[in-house]
């Protein structure tokens, strides 16, 4: 069978079953979790998937909303593609990220993929991949293997234009906390030491530093305590920050800098300093160029038109946890349009246009898009080839910045998209 026929079988599969992948979208929708917490959301993918007799392994690779499955004849094709959903929502503003559509759009191109049966020229590996908001899900399931062994990987985000990747940044969050001593600030300061003169200290050399670092260097946080009363020496305090930067090489560079400045202020007041990390630095999007071609001409053809990704803002950029895929296998992170360009992801109105009816479509498009650009890939060695050796090309700086995206002695629950 021929690819433009297989993707027409897709199509017509996706649009059979249109109605439920709607229903898994709103669903999800209107019952948002948080990271790690997406139970609801990874059984309805897991029973939809098991209901059209597809395999699924549930809590997969230590964490308990994560999930795999897998088909294909291993001994007749040796390309696997991974179609990848999210599900975790915002707190308070429910999915204003509009992962019920990455979730069914998931779940819609992996179904339609699954029903050629015999025909189909590869391996697809479906992952369910939570705590993308605040956490780093996908780099914890990485840490565990669930994307090795893979040619390729994609997935599907809503927005307010159509995009070919997401513009993104490298980045992490840091708490520190100062312990000093109290005292009574009238009576006998020459007792106390203060931690909140520590935390200022800190903030004031971050602020020097912010003068000394590249334009797409970020550096941004607040106070989380900063004492009990005016009159009591305070001998605890707090912030947290986040950091970001073009790449994680940068990004590793500029964490060193950033400790020094917090340390600084434990050295010039006498306070002890508590700094935590986040366990997962989330990475920059290395896209890959060729297979998000691929996907454009397949969005096309259902009518889909992309803004140009040079006219976007240098200063509208995100983080994903996706980027820590890309990283370690070619990948794409296209975004769909669901709402007008005015409406930008994560504030309240976005959550809307998610669960509406031009979210609905997102759902179909994206699904579809994903299986004719993961049959692109999987019938055309030439696109294999040129996506191997492209990828290859910064094979060692992607291979730097995952050793340094991991710390075993992390907190978990620091670090999130941040998208700005």
């Amino acid at each position: 069978m021929q690819v433009h026929e297989l993707k027409q079988n897709v199509i017509d599969t996706i649009d059979s079953m249109a109605s439920d992948l709607i229903n898994v979208s709103q669903d999800i929708h209107a019952r948002p979790e948080l990271a790690f917490e997406e139970f609801y959301a990874a059984d309805r993918l897991c029973t939809m998937v098991e209901d059209n007799g597809l395999e699924v392994t549930r809590k997969a690779y230590g964490l308990e909303t994560a999930f795999v499955s897998s088909f294909g004849d291993p001994n007749k094709h040796d390309c696997e593609v991974a179609i990848i959903s999210e599900y975790d929502a915002l707190p308070g503003i429910g999915h204003a990220c509009g992962h019920n559509i990455i979730a069914a759009a998931g779940l819609g191109a992996t179904l339609a993929l699954s029903r050629l049966n015999s025909k189909l020229p590869g391996r697809v590996r479906y992952l369910g991949t939570p705590a993308e908001e605040k956490g780093g899900g996908k780099e914890y399931m990485a840490q565990k293997g669930a994307f090795d062994g893979l040619d390729a990987a994609m997935m599907v985000h809503p927005a307010g234009v159509n995009l070919l990747t997401m513009p993104s940044l490298a980045m992490t969050e840091v708490n520190v906390i100062y312990h000093g001593k109290n005292a009574h600030a009238a009576g006998s300061p020459h007792e106390g030491i203060n931690a909140l003169d520590a935390l200022v200290s800190a903030y004031q050399s971050l602020a020097q530093l912010r003068q000394h670092i590249k334009s797409s260097e970020r550096i941004h946080g607040i106070f989380t305590d900063a004492g009990q009363a005016p009159n009591i020496v305070p001998d605890r305090a707090a912030g947290t920050f986040y950091v970001r930067a073009s790449d994680g090489t940068e990004l590793a560079d500029l964490k060193k800098r950033v400790e020094n400045c917090l340390q600084a202020g434990a050295l010039a007041t006498g306070c002890t300093a508590e700094i935590n990390w986040a366990k997962v630095d989330y990475l920059e999007i290395k896209n890959s160029w060729d297979m998000a071609e691929a996907y454009r001409q397949n969005a096309e053809a259902l009518g889909r038109e992309f803004f140009p990704i040079d006219m976007i803002p240098t200063n509208a950029a995100g983080s994903t946890d996706m980027g820590n895929v890309s990283h370690r296998v070619p990948s794409i992170h296209p975004m769909i349009a669901c709402a007008p360009p005015e409406v930008v992801i994560h504030n309240p109105e976005f959550a809307h246009y998610a669960g509406s009816e031009s979210g609905d479509l997102a759902v179909l498009d994206g699904a579809k898009s994903m299986a004719m650009t993961a049959l692109d890939f999987m019938t055309d060695a030439e696109l294999r080839q040129k996506t191997k050796d492209s990828f290859a090309e910064t094979g060692d700086a992607s291979k730097k910045s995952v050793e340094s995206a991991w710390r075993e002695n992390g907190l978990a629950h620091l670090g999130g998209c941040g998208c700005s």
